[in-house]
């Protein structure tokens, strides 16, 4: 007489396989999780270098941006002629423009008089550089040659300079070696490519940095009228204006940016790399345990064929064990991952976070981990023959 398939399923034949020796369960379990806390450590660097390149050109407020065809990224800016971007006031759609200086300066902490290069922004205080309704009010202080805006949210080699100013303490400094004074702070962010950063009036940035010649600039920012379509009057300037610049939408702008990293430099793939490597450890891993299972159990396997299960019967408690694993391993590798990030953020600074596709990705590849490593020690299943084994 053979049993039912559906009495089979009564009976949690999986979940018993699994527990019957707890402390390989824990190995199997530790061993997916470190895989997945890997696989999100990877992925949470990699996105955190893509959402911080682009943290200052999110918030430009500008619907095009002029660069140089020569630049690369914000870490190799070249410059081109101002009088592009006052050629742009042409054409009906332009509505204003912003000129934009931007180059890497030796800051030197005030605290230990230690210097460290920071990312320094020159504009008209006039003119609108940041989508933020209090920065106009800051920018006015800059009018005010030697008087710069600090980011609070560098990283703290740049000296306590938010706790100084909070604290009515003036805040006094050197850049490129000239005396500069913080009227004010702001919020921007660090990143892979910049420490800090630091705003300032042109005139106070020509003072600064007087190699940069006075009609060039490396950012040239346009505000177009209402209801005017970024992407075809980009088009119209790309073809009216000399080849000595290029005009780009700030999404294009944006997308410029993280090219960059993930193009033309190794960070993005070594990232991803990792991610990889983690994937295989937690393969490596799954199928070892999961193999040494079956053949552990091939005499109890064998019995179950003789007592008239199907192959195939057998192959979904593998499959079974594989989703358990996946699912064990999963939980603890998300709550160590939130708990990483946030030592990360606190620590330097960069917006790493668990967001629903990482969530979901890194489930996914647990799951596609486990379930392929099932699969494969399946085929060990086929050696529980009841004439060869008894």
């Amino acid at each position: 007489m053979k049993f039912s398939f559906i009495k089979f399923r009564k009976i949690p034949l999986a979940w018993l396989l699994l527990t019957r020796q707890p402390l390989r369960l824990i190995v199997a379990i530790a061993g997916i999780s470190f895989a997945g806390i890997l696989m999100f450590m990877q992925l949470g660097f990699r996105d955190g270098l893509f959402d911080t390149s682009v943290t200052i050109h999110k918030l430009l407020d500008a619907d095009l941006v002029l660069i140089s065809p020569r630049s690369k990224s914000s870490i190799s800016m070249s410059g081109f002629p101002k009088r592009r971007l006052i050629q742009t006031l042409a054409l009906e759609d332009v509505l204003k423009t912003a000129p934009v200086n931007l180059t890497y300066l030796l800051w030197r902490n005030p605290e230990n008089l230690k210097t460290r290069s920071i990312l320094t922004l020159g504009f008209n205080p006039s003119d609108s550089l940041l989508l933020d309704d209090g920065f106009s009010r800051k920018a006015d202080k800059l009018k005010n040659p030697g008087r710069v805006l600090f980011d609070k949210l560098s990283r703290p080699e740049f000296g306590p300079i938010e706790d100084w100013f909070l604290s009515d303490k003036k805040v006094e400094t050197e850049v490129a070696g000239k005396r500069v004074i913080v009227e004010g702070l702001v919020e921007l962010g660090p990143s892979f490519g910049a420490d800090g950063n630091l705003i300032t009036s042109r005139e106070t940035y020509l003072r600064l940095f007087p190699a940069n010649p006075k009609g060039s600039i490396e950012i040239g920012l346009v505000k177009l009228r209402s209801g005017s379509n970024p992407i075809l009057v980009s088009e119209i300037l790309n073809k009216s204006l000399p080849n000595d610049v290029r005009i780009l939408t700030k999404d294009q702008f944006i997308e410029f940016e993280k090219n960059y990293w993930k193009n033309s430099t190794a960070i993005g793939f070594i990232f991803s790399l990792g991610a990889l490597m983690g994937f295989v450890v937690g393969c490596v891993v799954v199928y070892q345990i999961l193999y040494s299972d079956v053949t552990d159990h091939l005499p109890e396997y064998a019995t179950l064929l003789a007592m008239g299960y199907r192959l195939k019967s057998l192959f979904f408690v593998v499959a079974r064990e594989g989703f358990l694993l996946a699912l064990f391993g999963y939980l603890p590798a998300y709550f160590s991952g939130q708990i990483l990030y946030s030592i990360v953020r606190s620590s330097t600074k960069l917006p790493i976070v668990m967001d629903a596709n990482k969530t979901i990705l890194i489930f996914i590849l647990i799951l596609v981990m486990c379930m392929g490593s099932a699969g494969i020690a399946m085929r060990k299943l086929v050696d529980a023959d009841p004439a060869e084994i008894f």
